[in-house]
């Protein structure tokens, strides 16, 4: 199909049994029209050996640095020539090494010196996967402007069941063609993908909120057929979080409200927990009074089971009838509870007619503002460890946030929030 026709690619491949996938992941590129460098650590020359490697890109397969004989900066000339360098897999040794900024081999070399943008699809074991450590480092990247790939859910080669398996080769590809379709776009140049103008460390020094009380939800609610299984959706509650965190670091007095997730909270936020839509209608009963600006990130689920039956439903029948309620739509009830001095800010995942739908929340609920993102854009919304949104205000206004590390995106939407909501 060509549409990664002429591009130059670096693929890192490091040490895991889904190193096979990357030799489809190599042929898949090349379809599309890419011309593809390999390198590989050590480790995953164990896996899957150079040859095979060398053979189908048709040029020599690195990995020490000293692999070029008296050209050892052989890395700089390497990371000058790619326009994206992708490690797939990426495991947990490798994104320790690239977050602490390690460079033992020819790959973390070549991540320090690379321009480019970086993406890494990490694989491992399902519980090295959910380590606090490892999600340090993933968040650590993320913040460093890589763009995380997260792995899929399923039968790993520990004999668990879980996240962490690499994503098929062919899914990876379109990520790819997507992430390059945004990158023009957007005109990155750089692996931080940065906005040119201005940075998050401007906007956490300005100290845009302080002296205000923000409330910030985050994460999705479960709401309970039986004891045993919910009504629920895929939210992991990064972005509010994310946000929390950037909020604080703006001067703000922070609390966040946070459904069932794994992400930890920021340690220096103020965190209640909810589980339903019922659990979070109370909580902001009793905190919103007492805040200037609400951002409500949480994904409240839309219904609720109407009677939810005491004990554990059991198989007995082809068939089963869930009778659903509506829930208490807490936004538009925040948004019209507000005194003259709070400002409400709502987020809105679509996937389609996207703008038109969020244009119409934000009247109809009377928001100060809402954050649009879309299922359509690859590497945004649930799960991602990035994300692209578009904010509209109540004024008219309208900006649109390219796609960068959720950490990142959080300054730069708590800056213009601040602006948008108090400034004006």
């Amino acid at each position: 199909m060509n549409r990664l026709a002429h591009r130059r690619i670096i693929l890192g491949v490091c040490g895991s049994i889904a190193a096979y996938k990357s030799v489809l992941l190599l042929r898949g590129l090349q379809r599309e029209g890419a011309q593809v460098r390999v390198v590989l650590t050590e480790a995953a020359r164990r896996f899957v050996q150079p040859l095979t490697f060398s053979t189908l890109a048709q040029c020599p397969v690195l990995t020490e640095l000293w692999d070029t004989g008296a050209d050892w900066t052989a890395h700089v000339a390497w990371a000058e020539w790619a326009e994206l360098l992708v490690v797939a897999p990426c495991t947990a040794q490798t994104l320790a090494k690239l977050a602490a900024g390690a460079c033992d081999n020819f790959l973390t070399a070549l991540y320090l010196s690379a321009r480019c943008p970086v993406v890494l699809a990490p694989a491992m074991d399902r519980e090295m996967y959910r380590h606090p450590a490892t999600r340090r480092n993933l968040a650590q990247l993320a913040a460093d402007g890589c763009t995380l790939i997260e792995p899929d859910s399923g039968f790993l080669s520990s004999g668990l069941e879980g996240q962490g398996r690499m994503p098929e080769p062919a899914d990876l590809v379109e990520q790819l063609v997507r992430i390059f379709n945004n990158q023009a776009e957007t005109d990155q140049d750089s692996v931080y993908g940065k906005m040119q103008s201005e940075t998050a460390s401007e906007a956490v020094a300005a100290g845009r909120l302080a002296g205000k009380k923000v409330l910030v939800t985050a994460g999705p609610t479960r709401e309970a057929i039986d004891p045993v299984r919910y009504l629920s959706n895929h939210s992991t509650g990064k972005m509010g979080i994310a946000l929390a965190a950037a909020a604080t670091a703006a001067g703000a007095e922070t609390t966040l409200l946070l459904g069932p997730t794994d992400v930890p909270p920021p340690r220096e936020v103020r965190t209640l927990r909810f589980t339903s839509a019922a659990d979070l209608e109370t909580l902001l009963a009793a905190e919103w009074p007492a805040h200037d600006l609400l951002i409500m990130t949480a994904a409240v689920a839309d219904y609720t089971p109407a009677q939810p039956a005491s004990h554990k439903l059991k198989k007995n029948t082809d068939t089963l009838t869930l009778h659903l309620r509506p829930t208490p739509d807490l936004l538009a009830a925040a948004a019209a509870a507000r005194q003259p001095h709070q400002r409400v800010v709502g987020f809105a995942l679509e996937t389609d007619e996207a703008e038109t739908n969020a244009r119409r929340k934000l009247a109809a609920k009377q928001l100060d503002a809402i954050v649009l993102n879309s299922l359509a854009d690859g590497g945004a919304g649930f799960g991602h460890d990035t994300n692209r949104v578009t904010v509209f205000d109540r004024q008219g206004g309208r900006r649109d946030f390219p796609l960068q590390a959720k950490t990142e995106l959080a300054h730069h939407l708590i800056d213009y929030l601040a602006d948008r909501c108090f400034d004006s």
